[in-house]
């Protein structure tokens, strides 16, 4: 099976004594199922508008990853997987870093009483650096609750968090609620919206996406 994800984000940051940045990139996903429990993923922003203090256009950094899953959820257990990938270098500054990044993340979903939904992400990061060149481990984490609120419609809210990205930033705090709505089995529309609760995140930014299926 295949599926196509999507996506159009618009987002909007405040340089302190400078010129805020806006950003406008095309997502873009592709996930295929290997075997039943392991799934390969190729990720990135085709095309990147970045206006600012620092504008340019062009792609952004494309992200390789495996999600494997080895516990399914049965009598209230949580299912649990594993999710490692690496970042490939393809935009530099001021897209992109320029240097690799690698990712490992835990990865946990929990049925929850009221036909709420739980997913839970915790991590580490090495990100590449320059000046003076080597890799700085970032934490992560990411707590997601959805529900369906009436048939086909489902609303989610998530909490994110990542320890500082460089040696001369800070740790990033940022809230994100949306709405996926199925148009059929294989077809959905989803919209978000999200903001920055500490650190260097944007202020605001506006995601609109579509998935779809393919295959059995």
């Amino acid at each position: 099976m295949l599926q196509l994800e999507t996506g159009l984000q618009y987002a909007k940051t405040r340089v302190g004594g400078g010129q805020s940045e806006r950003r406008l990139g095309l997502q873009a996903a592709l996930r295929t199922g290997l075997t039943d429990t392991l799934e390969a993923q190729i990720a990135g922003e085709p095309l990147v508008r970045l206006r600012g203090e620092a504008g340019d256009t062009g792609p952004g950094d494309l992200v390789l990853g495996l999600k494997y899953r080895f516990l399914e959820a049965r009598d209230g257990s949580p299912a649990l997987g594993l999710q490692p990938s690496v970042t490939v270098p393809v935009a530099g500054a001021p897209i992109g870093t320029g240097r690799p990044a690698f990712t490992l993340l835990a990865l946990a979903s929990f049925d929850l009483p009221a036909g709420f939904d739980l997913d839970v992400n915790t991590g580490v990061a090495a990100l590449g650096q320059r000046r003076p060149e080597g890799y700085l481990l970032q934490a992560l984490a990411s707590a997601s609750l959805t529900r369906e609120l009436v048939t086909r419609l489902s609303t989610l809210v998530e909490l994110f968090f990542a320890s500082r990205a460089d040696r001369e930033s800070r740790a990033a705090l940022g809230l994100t609620a949306g709405m996926l709505y199925l148009v059929t089995s294989d077809l959905a529309l989803d919209l978000a919206v999200g903001t920055s609760l500490a650190g260097p995140a944007p202020d605001w930014m506006v995601t609109a996406g579509l998935s779809a299926r393919f295959g059995r």
